[in-house]
């Protein structure tokens, strides 16, 4: 009889947590709606699913259930996704022909050629820019403009986040007015 109380109790609580990740995953909907761009619409879904994710799996780490958390985190969090599903969708440069949700790769587009060179010599001169920066700032800079968030960041680079955050805001300046000074408006 011991066995069957367990029993129960696994399904009481699995029951509970359904209902709560439920009632998160509504909160995370409401959110995600009034934050996301009209563009990004598409992608709501997504978006609410990655952000349910991530609540879980901080939740998962602390060693914490799901219980009431504050709005402001829950938006921090919608909004986290949200910028991660718009650098996603930025390096993936895809572009939608008709309303249909057909896409095309950029990479088969019509080229323009003073596009290319102007592109080509933006390229040089941030690289330009970065080899005259100091070496922390440069590796964090490189890993910001490459779509890797900060506390990503600071977890590859082994830094904590504040200081990872300091050179990132750093060299970005840096890069800024390195960038002005080259005639390149950033």
């Amino acid at each position: 009889m011991a066995a069957s109380h367990t029993d129960e109790q696994a399904l009481l609580a699995r029951a509970a947590t359904d209902e709560t990740v439920s009632k998160l995953r509504q909160t995370l909907e409401r959110v995600v709606q009034r934050a996301c761009p009209p563009w990004m619409a598409a992608h709501r879904d997504d978006l609410v699913q990655a952000a349910v994710l991530k609540v879980l799996a901080v939740q998962e780490k602390k060693g914490e259930g799901i219980g009431e958390m504050p709005a402001s985190y829950l938006y921090r969090v919608a909004h986290s996704a949200l910028v991660d599903e718009i650098r996603r969708h930025r390096r993936k440069r895809e572009v939608v022909l008709e309303e249909g949700g057909d896409t095309v790769e950029q990479s088969e587009r019509v080229h323009d050629p003073e596009h290319e060179a102007s592109s080509r010599q933006t390229g040089q001169a941030i690289k330009d820019c970065l080899s005259r920066m100091k070496a922390e700032r440069k590796r964090a800079v490189a890993l910001y403009l490459q779509g890797t968030s900060v506390p990503e960041s600071s977890r590859i680079l082994g830094w904590n986040r504040k200081r990872t955050e300091n050179l990132v805001f750093r060299g970005l300046m840096d890069l800024r007015q390195c960038l002005t000074k080259k005639g390149i408006r950033p």
